[in-house]
């Protein structure tokens, strides 16, 4: 075994699926609001062979973060990053989504761009909601990305009724993450490291499950029906694709957003589906 970290943050069906393809010979650190499912986690990867320690954060929390980053750097090289955590918008009011999916993000890149190593790289999964909306206006886009982590719930355009639903929270704060991660490049780039993000569309995930349950179901399956491929993906394939951005044959490719949705997006521009608003 190597003395190489991979810390993986949110246990659901991509979390783990990335932990299971990236972990085996290396240490790693799974973390996850949810005590019973990083429990379980992290007793089906050890009972699989892998090098697993377990650590409770919530990614809302600044000292909660710290310490994961602080603990990670405790057993070794920090080289892969992931966060996976999120709520989507059929599981919290407004600002609950933003803190989570937009503070939240941000504070993973702040606190672990501490500990990455050089060679490192970190990758956020966020969302194909981030490519649904236009384009802020340029000094709302410029504050998304640079803006320190604790101001950002404190921006004008993030409160109260300026974000009227958290389908329009989600949108804006998976829109962040992908500007943030052009920042992050910066940043990181400094320390010899790279980060991206993925953003996925309908995967196969207890997640999923719960919104195509739930009433905006229809919505979901009116995409699947719309896109070109006409199917959800499994959450193995997102983690093959993670596979490629955080290891050495992506090596030129940092502050970059893959868009991995079966063709949702293009259903859309293509006037197939309606943009939410």
């Amino acid at each position: 075994m190597t003395n190489d970290v991979i810390v993986v943050i949110g246990t659901g069906g991509i979390g783990l699926a990335i932990a299971r393809r990236q972990g085996f010979g290396k240490r790693v650190l799974l973390a996850d609001f949810n005590e019973t499912l990083l429990r379980a986690a992290a007793d089906g990867m050890a009972a699989a062979g892998y090098t697993i320690e377990s650590q409770v954060v919530d990614v809302a929390l600044r000292e909660s973060v710290r310490a994961l980053a602080d603990k990670a750097a405790s057993l070794g090289s920090v080289m892969q990053v992931i966060n996976t955590a999120g709520l989507s918008p059929n599981m919290a009011p407004p600002a609950k989504v933003l803190e989570v999916d937009l503070y939240g993000s941000a504070l993973v890149f702040e606190e672990f761009e501490r500990v990455i190593a050089p060679g490192g790289a970190g990758l956020i999964i966020s969302s194909m909601a981030g490519h649904m909306m236009p384009p802020l206006p340029r000094d709302q886009e410029h504050a998304l990305a640079f803006t320190p982590a604790d101001e950002l719930l404190g921006l004008p355009f993030l409160k109260g009724d300026a974000v009227p639903n958290s389908l329009v929270g989600y949108m804006i704060a998976k829109r962040a993450n992908h500007l943030r991660v052009q920042a992050a490049a910066m940043s990181w780039g400094a320390r010899g490291a790279r980060v991206n993000s993925i953003s996925p569309g309908i995967v196969v995930t207890p997640l999923a499950q719960h919104e195509l349950n739930s009433e905006i179901g229809d919505g979901y399956r009116a995409m699947i029906a719309a896109s070109p491929s006409k199917r959800m993906a499994p959450p193995e394939e997102i983690a093959v694709a993670a596979s490629y951005l955080l290891g050495p044959d992506a090596g030129f490719i940092t502050g970059s957003d893959l868009l991995i949705d079966g063709g949702v997006i293009a259903a859309m521009r293509a006037g197939k589906l309606p943009v939410p608003g």
